[in-house]
């Protein structure tokens, strides 16, 4: 079951992410061993749990954001590698949090962490990779850095609190949920991206710019990922299919159905989201009323219009092979189309 959501629009359908990886791959492999380096410890299940987690797969995008643009704004040194391994610690610890509290079975594909080695081990070794996180960052020593950072990490954390507090309310309106992708999900692109322009030393204006690329991106990002969960295929999306609806998460194709829905059709969303209660064919009819609304078709002209604000903020840069793949990341993220 799912369909094929068109991703039409600004976007380039040919757009790859390989040069952006290709651009950052030595320091990248700087990155690996830090991170090997770091789940170092004493207590066996800490680097068994987080290396389950961090051997799993994915782009790792938003570290790949860290050394990207560092690397456009010149920076010739070594402290944003230590930066960007930060920033994977703290986005593997919100995973490993999330997957307890959504209690997830699959992350990327795999049997996520909670499920082998429990909730608390999950919590505590989640707790230990933002310690190390903010270790890295001192070690830096950009009294900037470390804000900006810091300031991500506590932001993030209220939006999983705000992401907690509206799940399974359908009456959550498209701008509080804008607002808890924003915190939850956009905070830690917009910093991954901004402190690279920090460490580098960049004007005020560069690392404003980068700021607003990287939380544009952000949402834009998570939009895809919002109507994939209704439409993508689960080898690719690295859990399953539904899971947004068996979780009763309110996202944004939800609202927008649930708007613009019938009474019956509000009365169907409030029983399997509010209520909890679901049969076998429930997923398949949440598709329906989705595409017979719009609902996955606009959650993806949203990516879009996030998506050009985004390549906008590069426009200050001179062109260069860094711009370039940036910009293709943009479109890259959002023609996902799976």
């Amino acid at each position: 079951m799912g369909v094929v959501v068109p991703i039409a629009g600004g976007a380039r359908n040919d757009a790859s992410i390989d040069p952006l990886l290709a651009l950052v791959a030595d320091d990248m492999q700087g990155v690996n061993n830090v991170i090997l380096s770091m789940v170092r410890s004493d207590v066996e299940l800490i680097p068994e749990l987080a290396q389950h987690l961090i051997n799993s797969g994915g782009k790792r995008l938003r570290p790949v954001l860290t050394i990207a643009t560092a690397q456009m704004c010149g920076y010739e040194g070594s402290s944003h590698v230590k930066l960007a391994a930060a920033v994977e610690f703290m986005h593997t610890a919100t995973l490993l949090h999330d997957d307890v509290v959504d209690e997830s079975d699959l992350r990327r594909g795999k049997v996520a962490a909670r499920i082998l080695w429990g909730n608390e081990a999950s919590v505590l070794v989640g707790d230990f990779l933002l310690g190390q996180a903010f270790k890295m960052m001192v070690e830096t020593e950009s009294l900037v850095s470390l804000r900006i950072l810091s300031s991500a990490a506590a932001v993030i954390a209220e939006g999983e609190v705000m992401q907690l507090a509206a799940s399974k309310d359908t009456s959550t309106t498209e701008d509080a949920y804008l607002e808890v992708i924003n915190a939850k999900t956009a905070t830690l692109f917009s910093a991954a991206a901004e402190v690279g322009a920090v460490i580098a030393g960049s004007s005020r204006d560069e690392q404003a710019a980068l700021e607003s690329f990287g939380r544009n991106l952000g949402i834009a990002f998570q939009l895809v990922d919002d109507a994939l969960d209704y439409s993508g295929k689960q080898s690719l999306l690295g859990k399953s299919v539904g899971d947004d609806f068996r979780e009763g998460k309110i996202t944004l194709p939800v609202v927008l159905s649930y708007r613009r829905g019938s009474a019956d059709e509000r009365e169907f969303w409030n029983r399997t989201l509010e209520e909890g209660t679901q049969n076998d064919e429930d997923l398949e009819l949440a598709v329906s009323y989705m595409e017979r609304h719009g609902a996955l078709k606009d959650t993806v002209e949203r990516a879009h219009h996030y998506g050009a604000i985004a390549r906008d903020a590069l426009e200050i840069f001179p062109d260069s092979p860094h711009k370039n793949a940036l910009m293709d990341a943009v479109d890259f993220a959002i023609k996902r189309d799976y």
